[in-house]
């Protein structure tokens, strides 16, 4: 048997690598395909908004500072002594509850803050529930308690058997003054509670170790921390002064008329809308440029 020659045998391929894949064909686009969803542009979602606060707010107090342009309105009440008192008692009144919040918030908030006693986180969280307080519900309890027939008042004539009480200053300047205070000095402790707990007690505790007495430490540690809470709230509680209306209608303070006061006063009692827009744009205007000036310090000051 004649065997095959080595010729006509076939040597086996030389193996290969693998495949190198072919590269995926580009996708055809159709038709608004691979684009970007187009974006609307950012004042058209501002429009809602401006155009709610426009209807609610603008154009109120457009109509207003209309009104308030009629012939002589302004030459009238600028010129009126009612409204040059109003203007001396909103001003002084806003000043010194300012001034007696800030006192009265200050030490009030050092105590929560820095004396331990029983009952301290209770009171703390009284105080954000008492900033949601209406302020004549201040008031009323105010009056219940050394109104002309109030407690106070009660208590001392069935003591004495006299006909009234000593307890009158409640219709007084001095009555609108301490109801404000009561109502405004939470709106001091807040931010300066908030302050204090950001505080570290590790300064206090050296500066007590150096022997720095608490008044020393008040002045010189905690009083510089707190600089930026009292500017706040002192602010807030200043501007809140200048617009309060119902502390003084419900104190019955007949001999106190301020700006609010003297709104109400020409628009509900006297009909005389033009001065009562004109008495509003003005206390408006100390209102925003109070703000103002402000917020120019607090920057400056870093606040």
């Amino acid at each position: 048997m004649a065997s095959a020659s080595p010729a006509s045998q076939t040597s086996p391929a030389p193996p290969t690598g693998p495949a190198t894949p072919a590269p995926p064909a580009a996708p055809v686009l159709g038709a608004g395909e691979g684009r970007s969803p187009r974006t609307l542009p950012a004042w058209v979602w501002a429009l809602p908004p401006v155009a709610v606060l426009a209807l609610v707010f603008l154009y109120p107090l457009a109509l207003v500072v209309q009104e308030s342009l009629a012939p002589g309105a302004y030459a009238d009440v600028l010129a009126s002594e009612s409204f040059r008192e109003a203007l001396v008692t909103t001003v002084w009144l806003a000043v010194a509850s300012t001034v007696g919040c800030l006192v009265l918030g200050f030490a009030l908030a050092l105590v929560i803050a820095f004396v331990p006693f029983p009952g301290g986180k209770a009171v703390a969280k009284f105080i954000d529930v008492f900033l949601s307080f209406p302020s004549f519900l201040i008031t009323l309890a105010l009056l219940f308690l050394y109104g002309t027939v109030g407690m106070a008042n009660g208590l001392w004539t069935d003591v004495t058997g006299e006909a009234d009480g000593p307890f009158q200053f409640l219709t007084t300047p001095w009555g609108v003054l301490l109801a404000e205070i009561t109502y405004f000095t939470p709106f001091v402790m807040r931010p300066l509670l908030a302050a204090f707990s950001q505080m570290e007690t590790a300064q206090l505790e050296v500066a007590s170790s150096l022997g720095a007495r608490p008044l020393r430490i008040i002045r010189q540690v905690i009083l510089p921390e707190a600089l930026p809470a009292l500017a706040a709230g002192g602010s807030l509680v200043l501007v809140m002064c200048l617009n309060e209306f119902g502390i003084v209608l419900f104190t019955g303070a007949k001999g106190v008329t301020t700006l609010p006061m003297l709104v109400y006063s020409k628009a509900i009692l006297e009909s005389d809308y033009a001065a009562a827009c004109v008495v509003a744009v003005v206390n408006v205007a100390l209102s925003v440029g109070l703000y103002i000036v402000y917020r120019g310090v607090s920057r400056r000051a870093g606040a």
